[in-house]
């Protein structure tokens, strides 16, 4: 089926497990949910952030540069393109890519349903705090935000800290998308151990989905690793914030939601977000402290 015999009726799913294996084992683990998935008739299924290995940016040390691949003939995403095909599910895939000599970046590689990998996107802002490291190992992203275009609709995908941006969410929704994915490694704050996220986690995704008027989906890891111990709490919101499917701190499994994309488009138009913005009245969010122009390609 061509993307112009897009289905209207689209069942999202995203997984939670632990991932603190060996690549081999955690890429089959993760193979193993996705089968499960479609089975439960999903469409898109989403995996967690740089599923292949441990949550490795919690601590800065060289050995993990090892890890990383690059986007084209990347072994993960071929194996998984080939299971999207098979299932005829679309998949969005992080790894950690090495780009040349020495750029590396957090990415998304997204596999269409006929296994085609549309691209990548590299995530956009990248966190620097105690047992979120992630500036050590990779670049902010060059790709620009994405929406593809699938037999299920379009779809946008953030990277964990992107979900925290409503930029980003906006972004991806005037490109089209039609529902938001943010694969994700969040949990425990070892400077911190009071300090519990999870609840303003989800508020800010529930925040793009009610603003955008777009489905948001989020898969987070699940159990301890290195220095974190990850908490869950994967969910689905719908286009009005409510939260349709989620998963607890610790159960291992999928959230799943079944979306009308007419109905989406309808609800969205009838509120109208969109019909009301002020794209001329918002320079300020193109300069870095609200006061200096950004200066780009020679120009103020």
């Amino acid at each position: 089926m061509s993307i112009e015999q897009q289905a209207n009726e689209v069942t999202v799913a995203a997984i939670q497990c632990p991932l603190g294996g060996s690549r081999a084992q955690n890429v089959e683990r993760v193979i193993g949910w996705v089968r499960e998935a479609a089975k439960r008739g999903a469409n898109v299924v989403l995996p967690s952030e740089l599923f292949e290995g441990p949550y490795f940016c919690c601590e800065e040390k060289e050995r993990w540069f090892e890890e990383a691949r690059a986007f084209e003939d990347n072994e993960t995403v071929a194996l998984f393109a080939k299971l999207a095909k098979e299932l005829g599910i679309v998949i969005p895939i992080s790894f950690f890519e090495k780009a040349g000599p020495g750029a590396y970046y957090n990415t998304v590689a997204m596999v269409d349903d006929g296994g085609n990998v549309l691209g990548c996107y590299r995530k956009s802002h990248i966190p620097d705090g105690p047992g979120y490291e992630e500036k050590f190992y990779f670049r902010p992203g060059d790709t620009g935000f994405k929406a593809w275009k699938t037999r299920f609709g379009t779809l946008g995908v953030g990277i964990c800290w992107d979900q925290w941006y409503p930029e980003c969410a906006r972004a991806m929704t005037l490109l089209g998308a039609e529902l938001l994915f943010y694969p994700t490694a969040i949990g425990s704050e070892p400077h911190a151990p009071e300090l519990d996220t999870r609840d303003p986690w989800q508020r800010v995704m529930i925040g793009h989905a009610v603003a955008n008027a777009t489905p948001v989906i989020a898969a987070n890891r699940i159990g301890h690793e290195l220095t974190q111990t990850f908490y869950g709490s994967s969910f689905v919101a719908d286009m009005r914030g409510d939260k349709v499917s989620e998963l607890d701190r610790t159960t291992e499994g999928l959230v799943m939601a079944t979306f009308d994309r007419q109905k989406i488009a309808s609800y969205r138009a009838s509120w109208g977000f969109f019909r009301d913005r002020r794209p001329e009245l918002y320079g300020v969010l193109m300069t870095a402290d609200g006061q200096h122009v950004v200066r780009a390609a020679g120009k103020v």
